[in-house]
């Protein structure tokens, strides 16, 4: 009988895909899910796709490495699709993929499949994905099939016994793991409607956040953020603590309209409250220690690597090309960034780093100054030398 390893997250769309799937294809229905800090219970998750119908449901706590080898990087490039997006669903899906495909090898599956709409960005990413990894595998997306609607789903999971957490009073579709929360659908697909309090878990409403502000300081090495108030954590644990402390203080939420790769723009809400933070920290650490081609040069790769994320081409020769440029100017990308809360802000207020090319001798109006102020008559006259020539030549 045909095996398929279905991405299993226990909502809606994937919980009627184990049904869907094993009476569409007369195949076995092995489940995945990754524990990536999603609040879920990922036991009850797995005790769910074996009741409803799965073969073997399996789970894998890959928090830390998706921090260390998908958040970080991202993070050290810099990469922020549009602006605001901070990539946190994106950033998951090459690692499911991964493991998608690790499954699939070791229970002998001939395909993967996905809970994924047609008109959305993951199934781009974990079909992608796939092919890049696996290109013999095939890639099924049960609900690119179906064609039913979002109440039609929920109809068919109650006329099949599937339990499903959305209803039609609650239409919200919500993805989330360690670097972001994202919510989308119901009222929210109308742009001019203000996203309504019910929608956030993770974030305080900034006018409600406590009344004296909290610093922090975090440690960064090459690029990395290694340590909070002098603490040394692991990525994933850093992480967490910083959503808790930020989104106290009402930090990280984010109502972006987005241009999806297939074409149409949506309107997404996010909470990202550990991103926001550690986004705007590592800015500033970059501001002091790399020179100013660098940086402008970093802008520019910031953006391609955002859209190598989004557009789901982790795997791409290119991300991986850009990887070592990043790993390569990162390296001086270390010190401490104190950072102030308040209200719905993060602000950085102090940096200070062994690799400084801030000069205070150099910088100082006092009487430390050491910068050579004669040098300046002769920089300025070549530096204006090719406007005077024009100037008496043609005109201004």
């Amino acid at each position: 009988m045909k095996k398929i390893v279905l991405a299993y997250s226990g909502g809606l769309d994937t919980s009627v895909s184990i049904h869907w799937l094993k009476e569409h294809y007369n195949a076995e229905i092995i489940t995945l899910t990754l524990d990536l800090g999603q609040e879920k219970d990922i036991e009850a998750i797995r005790q769910k796709a074996l009741a409803i119908g799965a073969t073997k449901a399996i789970t894998i706590d890959a928090k830390e490495e998706f921090i260390k080898d998908f958040v970080f990087p991202a993070l050290k490039a810099g990469a922020i699709y549009e602006g605001d997006y901070l990539l946190s669903t994106a950033l998951a899906r090459p690692l499911i993929a991964k493991y998608l495909v690790k499954v699939a090898r070791e229970e002998g599956a001939t395909a993967v499949a996905h809970g994924c709409t047609g008109k959305g960005n993951d199934q781009v990413r974990f079909d992608v994905s796939t092919g890049a990894l696996a290109p013999d595998l095939e890639v099924i997306a049960p609900v690119r099939e179906w064609g039913m609607t979002r109440e039609e789903e929920i109809e068919y999971a109650q006329k099949h016994g599937i339990p499903v957490p959305a209803t039609l009073n609650s239409p919200y579709s919500i993805d989330a793991n360690l670097w972001g929360r994202s919510i989308e659908c119901g009222i929210l697909e109308d742009p001019w409607q203000e996203p309504p309090e019910e929608v956030f878990e993770w974030t305080k409403p900034p006018e409600k956040a406590p009344s004296q502000p909290r610093y922090l300081q975090i440690d960064f090495e090459e690029g990395i953020p290694i340590a909070l108030d002098g603490e040394k954590l692991s990525g994933a644990e850093l992480v967490s603590r910083l959503n808790l402390i930020a989104g106290e203080y009402g930090v990280g939420r984010i109502d972006h309209i987005e241009n999806r790769l297939v074409g149409i723009k949506s309107r997404e809400v996010y909470e990202a409250p550990a991103a926001v933070v550690l986004y705007e920290a590592h800015r500033k650490l970059e501001k002091m220690t790399l020179t100013k081609e660098v940086l402008r040069f970093n802008a520019q790769v910031a953006l391609t690597y955002a859209d190598l994320v989004y557009n789901g081409l982790w795997f791409s020769p290119l991300k991986k090309a850009l990887d070592a440029y990043v790993d390569s100017v990162q390296k001086v990308v270390t010190g401490t960034v104190r950072v102030k809360l308040e209200k719905g802000v993060a602000r950085v207020v102090g940096v200070r780093s062994p690799y400084s090319l801030y000069d205070y001798n150099l910088a100082t109006y006092d009487k430390a100054d050491a910068f050579d102020h004669k040098a300046a008559v002769g920089f300025i006259k070549l530096w204006g030398l090719p406007l005077r020539v024009k100037s008496k030549v043609q005109g201004i």
